[in-house]
């Protein structure tokens, strides 16, 4: 499986976080606050095996990218998680240079009201912690580069097409 973390795709301005622009301004990465949580730990917790308060999480600055595929994390983060490494992916970073990489188990990512679970791609050394477009599109999510936010794409309603 090949994977792409990073765009610089069509004509207009590629922004250095993988958000594709056309239009040229003040417009520039950013990052928004998220909690990461063990999603074996909260199924766990749901039955009665651990308490909440086991349930490992970690709340942090995460830097949304829609040319990332999913979520970025790199080796810290996941020994906090306590996430085991359930297969390695081949992959590439934005400068193209393709090598291995961890995919985790399951972790769910939270943004104020909204969730989902689902595996993140472990870079060890990493710098920044990437919201890529799985978990975004997962969250009814869209990058407004201009304003430097992220934004229901439905507004406050979380929607979700399903044909």
């Amino acid at each position: 499986m090949q994977l792409f973390f990073g765009a610089n795709r069509g004509k207009g301005r590629a922004l250095s976080a993988g958000i594709f622009c056309p239009i040229v301004g003040s417009m520039g990465t950013f990052t928004e606050e998220i909690t990461l949580a063990n999603a074996r730990d909260i199924g766990n917790a749901r039955d009665g095996f651990i308490p909440d308060t086991k349930i490992r999480a970690v709340t942090l600055e995460a830097m949304p990218d829609t040319g990332a595929w999913t979520l970025v994390i790199n080796e810290e983060i996941r020994q906090k998680l306590g996430l085991a490494i359930v297969k390695t992916i081949d992959s590439s970073l934005a400068d193209g240079v393709a090598t291995q990489y961890g995919l985790t188990e399951p972790v769910e990512i939270r943004w104020k009201d909204r969730d989902i679970s689902l595996q993140a791609v472990v870079i060890p050394g990493a710098n920044d912690i990437l919201l890529g477009a799985l978990p975004l599109e997962g969250m009814d999510l869209y990058v407004d580069p201009v304003n430097q936010r992220l934004a229901g794409v439905h507004g406050n309603r979380r929607i979700h097409p399903v044909k």
